[in-house]
């Protein structure tokens, strides 16, 4: 029996739509399903989902309000990071929509208001503004140019209470030598610090500025990459990382061993104006609980000297764990004794041989009247069978809070992106 023209082009129609399907690739970011994953080990009722299986080196993530996940992706190998922008259409926890941007590998993000997404590059700092759509308008303002740069981009954002960009800018050596190599002194004043080693601010409502044109906040922090404004207080909050290569620069001074435990990281307040807090010319020592005068500068691992004065830490983390993000908790989804405290999430060490590496974790940190307390540990297992930055299966860098108080973690080496719910 012959077919009719409309059959005839139903069926057509369907065989056009099945080889589409068929040839169409699967995006990895957008590619994750099932329930709990059981790698991740959380306190009794929380729950860690894949929402993103492989988004690449996801860095840091900021949360819409319609639920839109950001996250900042890395250079890696020969393909371009940029911005990756995650959306979960059907509420199943796990992204099914993606588009990325930009053309060059992204660290820091942070939302001016729901429209606008400020991302730092290796140098710069960009602004996106956002629709409601996957991708922003064409328009790219350049608000920051000019920024020092690291090997690996650290230059985290937060947004203070006046509207001003608050901005990381780590300093490039450990003990401001003017070339790092065994026993060679610090200079002295550190030329280093006009221009790195601390935190700045700048407006954001100038495009193209320079480094001169922001204020300095903080001084004398070697590179405070978990950064984040506490709403609070409205102060300016970072963990910083201490510095590294005790060993390596003065061996008949420290040991190995001594070198992969002393240089502690350290938690600050900006609680006055352009405190100091001692890089270079001292570290705190995890083990004594003192800032003690570096080696670079004369220092014998035992003598204060001029670091008596400076600032003391709120709470210090053992050495070399690495803390990438800090987030101030303020939904109502985690149980009451979490909304008064903050998660701080830890890359995981490098320089803790011979002995084991350790971190590659996130910690809750207690505040009680107004001070840190003490910090547990929040979620773990991430690394995996081996803890260390070549085995790592995933090392915890990003972290933000979505519209129902749920938790978004980032990972820069599996690439995955976890939300973090509790029932």
């Amino acid at each position: 029996m012959p077919r009719s023209p409309r059959l005839a082009l139903l069926l057509l129609a369907a065989a056009v739509g099945l080889t589409t399907a068929c040839n169409q690739k699967k995006s990895l970011a957008t590619s994750a399903t099932g329930g709990c994953d059981a790698s991740i080990k959380l306190p009794q009722g929380f729950c860690a989902t894949v929402f993103s299986e492989s988004a690449g080196p996801a860095r840091h993530l900021v949360v819409r309000k319609n639920g839109d996940v950001i996250a900042g992706v890395l250079d890696q190998r020969r393909q371009t990071g940029g911005v990756l922008v995650l959306r979960d259409t059907n509420h199943d926890g796990h992204a099914d929509l993606e588009e990325r941007f930009g053309d060059a590998g992204v660290h820091g993000v942070v939302l001016g208001s729901d429209s606008s997404l400020y991302v730092s590059t290796a140098t710069a700092i960009l602004r996106y503004r956002l629709t409601d759509s996957l991708t922003p308008k064409k328009k790219v303002d350049t608000i920051v140019a000019g920024l020092p740069a690291r090997a690996v981009p650290s230059h985290t954002l937060a947004i203070d209470m006046r509207g001003n960009l608050v901005v990381n800018i780590g300093a490039l050596s450990n003990g401001c030598q003017a070339k790092e190599a065994p026993r060679a002194p610090g200079r002295d004043p550190c030329p280093e610090l006009e221009t790195t080693g601390g935190i700045w601010t700048f407006r954001t409502d100038k495009t193209n500025q320079q480094l001169k044109d922001g204020t300095r906040i903080a001084t004398g922090l070697h590179n405070a990459v978990a950064l984040a404004v506490n709403p609070r207080d409205t102060m300016v909050y970072a963990v910083s990382h201490d510095r590294d290569g005790l060993h390596d620069l003065w061996p008949e001074l420290y040991s190995n061993d001594e070198s992969a435990t002393l240089p502690a990281e350290e938690m600050i307040r900006v609680a006055s104006t352009r405190p100091d807090y001692g890089w270079p010319y001292c570290y705190y020592d995890y083990l004594k609980g003192e800032r003690v005068v570096a080696p670079e500068y004369g220092g014998d691992k035992v003598q204060t000297g001029r670091c008596d004065r400076l600032i003391q830490p709120l709470i210090a983390f053992p050495a070399h764990w690495s803390p990438m993000s800090l987030l101030f908790y303020t939904g109502k989804m985690f149980p009451a004794q979490y909304q008064t405290g903050a998660f701080i999430a830890f890359h995981g060490s490098a320089f803790r041989a011979p002995l084991p590496q350790e971190g590659y974790q996130v910690v809750f940190l207690t505040f009680k009247d107004g001070l840190a307390a003490d910090y547990t540990v929040f979620a773990s297992g991430f690394a995996g069978g081996m803890s260390s930055p070549e085995g790592a299966a995933h090392r915890p860098v990003g972290l933000a809070q979505g519209p129902d108080g749920a938790l978004y973690l980032s990972d820069d080496k599996g690439g995955r992106i976890w939300r973090i719910s509790y029932k």
